[in-house]
């Protein structure tokens, strides 16, 4: 945890940059590296959809979100992806389970 999920992303193209999204991503968010999870979301496109990349993460100060925004668009930018929506799904550690605890719980034991 945090998620970082791609749609519409070619594969090889961001395999080839991920490592450099992990770096930042954790430098930033103030997390391990071990802790970020990339994934590639395969889906069909029925409309004309944009690329995206939705950031599933525990809340941080806006400053945080802003930069981490900046810094994912730049690095995407750079491979030749453009136009990419980037946005947050905070999540509450209050609501967020592990071996059926939430993680706040599990965290004070």
């Amino acid at each position: 945890m945090p998620f970082l999920r791609f749609k519409g992303f070619e594969k090889e193209k961001l395999q080839s940059v991920s490592p450099l999204i992990i770096e930042e991503f954790a430098r930033i968010a103030e997390v391990s590296r071990e802790k970020v999870k990339l994934e590639l979301l395969l889906v069909e496109r029925l409309t004309n959809s944009p690329l995206s990349l939705e950031i599933m993460m525990f809340p941080r100060d806006q400053k945080q979100h802003d930069e981490i925004a900046r810094a994912m668009n730049r690095i995407l930018h750079k491979q030749g992806f453009e136009n990419v929506h980037i946005f947050f799904i905070l999540l509450s550690p209050a609501l967020y389970y592990k071996e059926g605890l939430p993680l706040r719980a599990k965290v004070s034991s």
